[in-house]
């Protein structure tokens, strides 16, 4: 959740994302590069995944793999990340679990520690030209707001642009947010999110370190940039089976607070928050470090997804979402006109199909 993989595939490898031939570049692999990185990436995932029996499971998975010889004929760095990568997410059924080779040399960190300059410029910029996330802002018949969101940004950043986003829906009668094609980011930018759509200070979830053995709770915000859009009013949360982790942590929150409806298909399935490892110089594994578990549940949406209210294709979601605000409105509608004016207007959402631009991308897994 920290990384924003909706917006980048890695922070530490997002030079890569820009362009198709830089996308494709790769490196040779010697045997003894081979043998460098799997030792390390095994040294990393013991010494650092969340749950230490399964980090266990996956070093005597890639070990065994190793010793029968099936990272010998790879050659190329971009096919080695990948076999790497299918043989931990195979054991550990965790998603986020991954290794990924940048052509650029990874600047060496400490975990936690500030990016270099140029690096952090880089990511800004590539956070700016995507909007920090938010995709559309669009005001639906019926005064039904909507918002759409590509990525959860790092907060800090995008704090501003989602204050401008929630002033602009602060006076709709219900809102939509769509994650349809959200795949993760920032949790604090999922909290601040969270804490517009609240009326008090609620506790979202809590995160356990497997480092120092530690629980930290976190709460929505006592106080929001901009007008908050508070709890009285609908919130219909849109999601598919690309919606993953942060976007995940968003729905899955209030949707167990009953303060939202979620509206899809049952969404990718990651809770286990992490951080970017280098490993060697063009090397970098994601690691989950941290377990988030909802005060509701108990529990988590790890390798099930977040199973929606209202299960329907992806790109049907939208519409559905609308229906069901109009119909309940209607329901209660005594004024006439206006009456005549929602069945009108449901009857023209009935008409119509679904997203086309999702049906391309996005198959109908809800059930």
């Amino acid at each position: 959740m920290k990384v924003l993989h909706a917006l980048l595939s890695s922070i530490l490898v997002s030079a890569l994302a820009g362009s198709p031939a830089l996308a494709q570049a790769d490196m040779r692999m010697t045997a003894a590069d081979r043998q460098q990185l799997i030792k390390t990436l095994i040294d990393e995932v013991e010494g650092r995944y969340v749950f230490p029996e399964v980090a266990r499971k996956v070093a005597a998975s890639l070990r065994a793999q190793q010793q029968r010889g099936a990272y010998e004929g790879i050659t190329s760095a971009r096919q080695l990340s990948e076999a790497l990568t299918q043989e931990m997410q195979a054991t550990a059924k965790d998603r986020h679990l991954r290794v990924q080779f940048s052509e650029d040399t990874i600047p060496a960190r400490k975990l936690k520690t500030e990016p270099a300059p140029d690096e952090a410029a880089r990511r800004l910029a590539e956070l700016r030209s995507d909007n920090f996330g938010v995709a559309k802002v669009e005001h639906l018949p019926f005064n039904i707001g909507y918002l759409e969101l590509a990525g959860f940004a790092p907060a800090g950043h995008a704090a501003e642009t989602l204050a401008a986003a929630m002033t602009v829906l602060a006076h709709t009668d219900a809102l939509i947010i769509d994650l349809r094609n959200n795949g993760g980011g920032d949790a604090a930018a999922s909290t601040l999110l969270a804490s517009y759509l609240l009326d008090k200070r609620t506790h979202l979830s809590d995160f356990y370190y497997r480092e120092g053995n530690r629980l930290e709770q976190r709460w929505s915000l006592d106080v929001v940039p901009g007008p908050r859009y508070g709890q009285k009013k609908e919130v219909y949360i849109l999601t598919s089976k690309a919606s993953f982790s942060a976007a995940e942590d968003f729905a899955y929150a209030l949707k167990n607070l009953k303060r939202a409806t979620v509206v899809g298909e049952t969404t990718g399935g990651g809770a286990n928050a992490g951080d970017d490892i280098r490993l060697l110089p063009n090397f970098a594994a994601f690691i989950p470090l941290s377990r988030l578990t909802s005060p509701i549940t108990k529990s988590n949406w790890e390798g099930v997804g977040v199973t929606p209210d209202i299960g329907v294709c992806a790109a049907d979601a939208l519409r559905t979402a609308q229906l069901a605000i109009l119909e309940k409105w209607a329901a209660a509608e005594p004024d006439r006109n206006r009456l005549a004016y929602l069945k009108q207007r449901i009857a023209d959402l009935g008409a119509l199909g679904g997203d086309a631009s999702l049906q391309k991308t996005v198959a109908c897994s809800h059930g």
